[in-house]
């Protein structure tokens, strides 16, 4: 081998071991709602970056007591934003970290057509067994389903037919498998390139709080490159691309 030719093949060589090095695991405990972005976001972060993503997906609330009680995770993507500041609050999450990945949209859903109208009125008429949503004392979107209902004067009446899922994605199971004519679920994961399959409503943003959705680096994940290069990520245009081709708006 002619020597130019072998050093470019050894320094080839060590720019590889060089970013082998560097690369790094970070583990994420992610929003239910968040699952499918997520994981494209991990594939693309792993070839753009060389570090890989462990994530962890369920209901926001839950993760929270995991956190407290030392769970090893090194970043939070919340389905709130109440969640993080409150990690900062109690000296679990690193002061500075927190900014908002993305804004949710809450959506009235059936896998089948014709039941869901576009103005919600199934839900005064009533004609259903069950009606899927997340645990609102864990879920900022199972909370947000509570302030709908309550805000169009349909709670009381529909408490008999209320299905608690554990988080938004089991909620989500429940209306795709038929187990609940409809329930509410968040806009991403119904929304398959631009349509929403089935029947649906979305639910005016003025019936529920902000779903603002934040991102945190915990004190497990301080000064952990993977971790500090994961929420730069979360921050660039090819993220950005993803949160949107799901159905999130963007503060």
């Amino acid at each position: 081998m002619k020597p130019s030719r072998l050093l470019s093949v050894l320094l080839a060589c060590l720019a590889g071991a060089s970013f082998a090095a560097r690369a790094d695991e970070v583990t994420v405990a992610v929003a239910a709602n968040f699952t499918a972005p997520m994981k494209l976001i991990a594939v693309n972060f792993e070839k753009d970056t060389g570090h890989k993503v462990v994530a962890s997906y369920g209901a926001t609330g839950k993760f929270y007591a995991q956190i407290k009680n030392g769970a090893p995770f090194e970043v939070l993507l919340s389905a709130d934003d109440e969640t993080p500041a409150k990690l900062i609050r109690e000296g679990a999450g690193v002061t500075g970290s927190q900014f908002t990945y993305a804004m949710g949209t809450l959506v009235l859903w059936s896998a089948k057509p014709a039941i869901v109208d576009g103005a919600g009125a199934v839900l005064k008429n009533g004609a259903f067994d069950h009606i899927a949503l997340a645990d609102p004392k864990l879920a900022p979107y199972g909370a947000a389903a509570v302030a709908s209902m309550k805000a169009l004067g349909v709670y009381d009446s529909l408490q008999p037919k209320l299905v608690t899922a554990d988080n938004i994605g089991q909620a989500y199971q429940f209306v795709s498998s038929g187990n609940a004519l409809l329930g509410f679920v968040a806009l991403s994961q119904v929304l398959k390139n631009g349509q929403i399959q089935g029947s649906s409503w979305v639910v005016p943003a003025n019936l529920y709080t902000p779903i603002r959705q934040d991102a945190v680096v915990l004190d497990k994940g301080k000064g952990k490159p993977a971790a500090d290069a994961l929420m730069k990520y979360l921050k660039s245009d090819k993220a950005k691309a993803v949160i949107k081709s799901f159905g999130y708006e963007l503060s």
